[in-house]
């Protein structure tokens, strides 16, 4: 064992549960957030640095964690968004020949406090049962009431808006200046691996600040728009709905992912509602309701679209549903060129039956703008 004398360890949750572990290394910490849970068995890298996860705890339900390092090029932003992490077993060596650190070193450089040795098993149950909330992790086991209070006073996710927090500041360029089309793509949390495959579909992508205006969007005169993944609640981000109300109003596609997909559904008058616990991980499966086939997808999502309003407006059409609970995982706006879903098909983590998601995006793209098909 690297660490002889690791601190003892608590997560206390919202509701005055305590499971204990110890920390990571031999450091004092401690770290607030919704407490989460992901049940992949591999994209840890990926999964800690996703905007979407930005201000969670996470809980890994692979029992081994750090086993095969980090490396440099497989992170989904600059920096790691999750508030903490909790896991089983974490290894300190690794044994992958492409790794360039450990995870260790690799959370120790983005001060990110994270605790092992939990039974995991037990608190993702008792997460599944009593739903996602507010907890701390902490080794000041002995100050209990303190934490409690400190916990108290943490916004709940419901209400709170998190896309100001890891969009970008200033529009930037992403791929081939030389591209065939041009793609206008509003962050308000967006992944690597989506402008990735945006670009090698021969994209350029100008990338936006979350509140930027639809005029601003337009005035570069892009083929297409696209509305990343982002964390929080998305009722609160009235500035990126008003956005997404003029794209809608316009006869160039539009492509919505995870949050994006959300905040296209209010701004076709369609609520959305705090789930008990989402569906994080990388083997949900999705029915396509328009081929029939099913989809096995990586998925990082706490809120949802109401489906009842969703099949009452006559202006959209559910084209995707989560087999495990029938939530909508898909919509698009009839007579125009507007889809979204509420899953992850750039994966990273995760499977690739979805990809063909960025084609069809492009496809629309190829109708619309047939000067521009070399």
């Amino acid at each position: 064992m690297k660490y002889q004398s690791r601190k003892r360890a608590l997560i206390l949750l919202a509701d005055g549960t305590i499971f204990y572990g110890k920390s990571v290394g031999d450091k004092d910490g401690t770290a607030f957030g919704e407490v989460c849970f992901n049940t992949g068995m591999t994209g840890y890298q990926e999964i800690f640095t996703d905007p979407s996860y930005f201000g969670q705890l996470m809980v890994t339900t692979n029992a081994h964690i750090g086993n095969y390092g980090t490396n440099s090029d497989e992170v989904e932003s600059e920096s790691i968004k999750i508030a903490g992490l909790i896991c089983r077993n974490f290894s300190y060596e690794y044994s992958r020949p492409a790794a360039d650190a450990s995870l260790e070193d690799f959370l120790d450089k983005n001060s990110l406090f994270a605790i092992s040795d939990v039974d995991t098993r037990a608190l993702v149950s008792y997460i599944r049962d009593h739903g996602a909330m507010n907890a701390v992790i902490s080794t000041e086991i002995d100050n209990i009431d303190g934490l409690k209070k400190q916990l108290s006073e943490i916004p709940s996710m419901e209400g709170l808006e998190l896309a100001s927090k890891v969009s970008t500041e200033e529009p930037y360029y992403f791929g081939e200046e030389d591209a065939t089309y041009k793609i206008a793509a509003l962050d308000i949390g967006i992944k690597k691996n989506i402008l990735r495959n945006l670009a090698k579909r021969d994209a350029y992508i100008k990338v936006f600040p979350y509140n930027t205006s639809f005029d601003e969007m337009a005035a570069w005169n892009p083929d297409g728009y696209f509305i990343s993944n982002g964390p929080g609640d998305p009722e609160p981000l009235s500035d990126a709905i008003e956005t997404a109300k003029g794209m809608i109003a316009t006869d160039k596609p539009v492509f919505g992912i995870c949050l994006g997909h959300q905040v296209i559904a209010l701004a076709n008058g369609i609520s959305t509602y705090k789930m008990h616990n989402g569906h994080r991980g990388i083997n949900h499966p999705i029915m396509n309701l328009l081929t029939g086939k099913g989809e096995i997808t990586s998925q990082n999502h706490g809120f949802a679209i109401n489906r009842k309003e969703t099949e009452a407006n006559p202006n959209l059409e559910i084209t995707h549903v989560h087999l495990n609970d029938q939530t909508v995982a898909g919509i698009r706006v009839k007579d125009k060129n507007i889809f979204s879903v509420q899953y992850h098909p750039e994966a990273s983590p995760g499977p690739h039956d979805a990809e063909y998601l960025f084609d069809q995006f492009f496809d629309l793209i190829k109708l619309t703008v047939p000067a521009s098909v070399s």
